[in-house]
């Protein structure tokens, strides 16, 4: 009975044993991690394309092109100088607290400006993730900027400005920044009402989005999409606007493009023509329509397509205590600001305007003050260290 039990054991199947169909290959390691979406016949063209993609711009060796934001900083912000012009008598008292965190408050006079207030005071304070900046003046218009950095790529920013008189501002704005791209979405003044006919939530504000790719090197192309309604019962307002910028592999000139969605034409170009000086253009096109009247009636009878454009040459000198900012348009219009350090801590400023055409000018004149908060901070406005010994600049 025992012999009998013992012969009719079945012995156990390995199954690494069994025979298999020659036609049918085994899955791989990576496909059995992730089988559903490996055997899937369309997610795995999706997976496989974008992975050739990857591989692709990684080997293009592309690095991040800035934002849309500072698409022509070169020119707007470094060379031309409509952000420092200012008219009338003007005295800035800057007092700086410390240096890491930056603390920092600002007193400024104004008397004659058609743009700055009386007086007003702003207060800074900034480290490596945090920037915050206030501002209130004499006619209690107060604005504030917030920005926070989540890590290096992720940026939040709030802007919010509650001016006498005028409606209020809020701007909530997102940046990322990729390794060959950035993304930017912004909101001004965004809110969401119901509507009474269709109970549907609808937004109202404007809304930005942005985003500029690398393509090469030198060269990034991009696009920025609006979407305006500030009218519950009007339609909303679209636009899309293509940007494009050109860095030449030395970085001594840049070229950038902007086609608007109102049917403007932006070209700028920047050019380093010697360690201290540069020099930059920018030409605007902008393409409307005009209504054509009847000379007896004044009823409108047609359209007439115009172009109209205009061209601002300028240059910046940047010397060891000054610097001198040019501009000449095609209108007719010569402009200038120089900014003069006499003392470690006093600059003058001077600008001036003049209008050939319309045979108007502007003058303004300026004192900026800079004082510190500490002992240390004083030394170093002077040149010395805490010891009192002279500052060595770091050897290059």
């Amino acid at each position: 009975m025992s012999a009998t039990t013992a012969t009719s054991t079945t012995t156990p199947v390995e199954i690494n044993k069994l025979p298999t169909n020659p036609d049918v290959s085994p899955m791989t390691q990576e496909q059995t991690k992730n089988s559903f979406w490996s055997s899937n016949p369309i997610s795995s063209f999706v997976i496989d394309t974008y992975s050739q993609l990857h591989n692709h711009r990684k080997s293009l060796d592309l690095i991040n092109p800035g934002t849309v934001e500072n698409l022509n900083k070169e020119v707007s912000r470094d060379v031309f100088l409509q952000q420092y012009f200012f008219t009338g008598l003007r005295a800035d008292l800057n007092k700086a607290f410390a240096l890491n965190p930056a603390f920092q408050t600002s007193h400024t006079f104004s008397i004659g400006s058609q743009s700055l207030p009386n007086y007003a005071f702003s207060a800074l304070f900034a480290d490596d993730n945090l920037f915050a900046q206030g501002n209130i003046d004499n006619d209690y218009s107060l604005s504030g900027r917030l920005n926070y950095g989540w890590n290096k790529t992720n940026i939040s920013k709030i802007n919010l400005q509650i001016a006498n008189g005028q409606p209020s501002m809020c701007q909530l704005e997102q940046d990322y920044q990729g390794s060959d791209y950035s993304l930017n979405f912004k909101s001004l003044n965004p809110g969401f009402n119901i509507n009474n006919k269709t109970g549907s939530l609808e937004f109202s504000g404007v809304a930005v989005g942005s985003l500029l790719q690398s393509v090469s090197r030198n060269l990034s192309l991009g696009l920025e999409v609006l979407y305006s309604k500030t009218q519950a019962s009007a339609p909303p307002d679209t636009g899309i606007s293509y940007l494009t910028r050109y860095v030449s592999s030395k970085q001594d000139w840049i070229f950038s493009g902007q086609l608007q969605a109102n049917g403007s034409l932006i070209a700028s170009f920047w050019k380093k023509v010697s360690p201290n000086v540069e020099a930059a253009i920018e030409t605007t096109l902008q393409a409307s329509m005009l209504p054509i009247n009847d000379p007896m009636t004044g009823t409108p009878i047609g359209i007439q397509p115009t172009v109209e454009g205009s061209t601002t040459l300028g240059a910046k000198y940047e010397y060891r205590q000054s610097i001198y900012r040019g501009t000449i348009d095609s209108k007719g219009k010569v402009a200038c600001f120089l900014e003069r350090k006499v003392l470690p801590t006093l600059s003058i400023l001077f600008c001036g305007e003049i209008d050939h055409l319309k045979n108007e000018n502007k003058l303004g004149c300026g004192l900026q003050f800079e004082t510190a908060g500490n002992q240390e901070l004083l030394m170093m406005q002077q040149g010395l260290d805490a010891e009192g010994n002279p500052l060595q600049a770091p050897v290059q």
